[in-house]
Formats: C-alpha cells, structure tokens, sequence
C-alpha cells in the first residue's frame, strides 16, 4: 500500500530530499515516507510528520534538521506530529528499500512472514551482504526498536532487518 493523502508543494521537494532519517541516514525523510504534508505558507513551511511508531525518539531530531534545512531560505519550519493514520513500512518507497539494502539493512517482509520469522524462527530474512536466507534471529531489538538483529549462517555477518509496521 502506496502512502496516500500526502500534500506537498512541489518547490520544497529539493529541500525535503535533503533531509535524512538520523537511524538510516542513506534514507531521507521522503524515502521512509514519514512526511504527510509540507506547505508553505507566507514563508512558513507547514511540515506534518508521522512517526514510524509512536514515541520515536528520530521525530525530534528530524524536526530539527527540518529547520535547519529550511533556514537558509529565510524560511522558518512548524512541524505537527500526525498519528493517524499510523505510519507503515508500505510508506518506504522502493528506492528507500534498495538504499536500505545497500546499506546492509534487509527490507521488511509481509506481515504474516515478519510473524513467522520474529515469533517462529523461520529463516526468510535475506541476508542483505550475501543474499542468503539461511538467517537466524540474534535478538528481537537491533540498533533501534524497529530493526532486530539477524546473524546470516552462510557470510557469518550480523545484520539489522527492518520490522514490518502496519
């Protein structure tokens, strides 16, 4: 599922594409999909965020870069969290998958696949080094709440695989 009911002005996607997600900062914010509307307004840029999930310590460093980023061009940056709807990784674009992969991250899977390889232990993790799927679960937590760390059989590498969120 594609994000919907997204706003932005079209003149502000340069600066948009230059502000990266502080946890995977190969992703900007437009690739993780995290922005639901930025709109300038009389020389205020009017951003609406939607966290990955709800209490991610990220939003507030996003916010800040926002303003940063924006500061040059004399504009000043309102940023409103927006819970609802809820953030999915359906909303990381397939650009954002495959930087993330190259970044060493695997993709998430679907839902009922993440279930059965966070719960059940199955092995369809993709190593994102060797391509493998002779993966193990090391720990339910990576370096962030929505990563868990997998270690891959076959290249012996740890690896972080990104939770999928619906």
């Amino acid at each position: 599922m594609i994000q919907t009911n997204i706003n932005i002005d079209t003149h502000l996607l340069p600066i948009l594409e230059q502000v990266s997600d502080p946890e995977i900062p190969v992703l900007t914010v437009l690739d993780l999909g995290v922005i639901r509307e930025a709109i300038d307004i009389d020389g205020t840029v009017h951003v609406k965020l939607t966290p990955t999930y709800s209490g991610c310590p990220a939003m507030d460093v996003i916010g800040d870069d926002l303003k940063l980023a924006f500061a040059p061009l004399g504009k000043k940056v309102t940023v409103e969290l927006v819970l609802a709807p809820a953030w999915s990784t359906d909303w990381i674009s397939e650009s954002g998958l495959q930087k993330m992969e190259a970044y060493g991250i695997a993709r998430p899977l679907s839902e009922s696949a993440d279930k059965d390889v966070l719960l059940a232990g199955k092995k369809k993790v993709i190593c994102p080094q060797c391509k493998s799927t002779n993966t193990h679960l090391v720990s339910q937590f990576g370096s962030t709440a929505c990563k868990a760390l997998f270690k891959c059989e076959a290249c012996l590498e740890p690896f972080d695989y990104f939770k999928c969120l619906k």
